[in-house]
């Protein structure tokens, strides 16, 4: 049983949270052979005020 674990600044919408899931999902089909059904992906969101770019927060910086 695969398990993919993913850390993101929180802020992506479901809709991309989901497309995510699907592509590493087969991604892992692919190249494990794995069972579609047998994959788990975990997606963890932490704030961007506990994300450090370059020393900084990346809150305080700008896009």
């Amino acid at each position: 049983m695969p398990l993919i674990q993913v850390t993101l600044i929180e802020g992506r919408t479901i809709n991309a949270k989901a497309a995510l899931i699907d592509h590493l999902t087969e991604a892992a089909v692919e190249a494990l052979g794995a069972p579609r059904e047998s994959v788990r992906v975990i997606i963890q969101e932490v704030p961007a005020a506990h994300w450090g770019v370059g020393g900084v927060p990346k809150s305080t910086q700008k896009e």
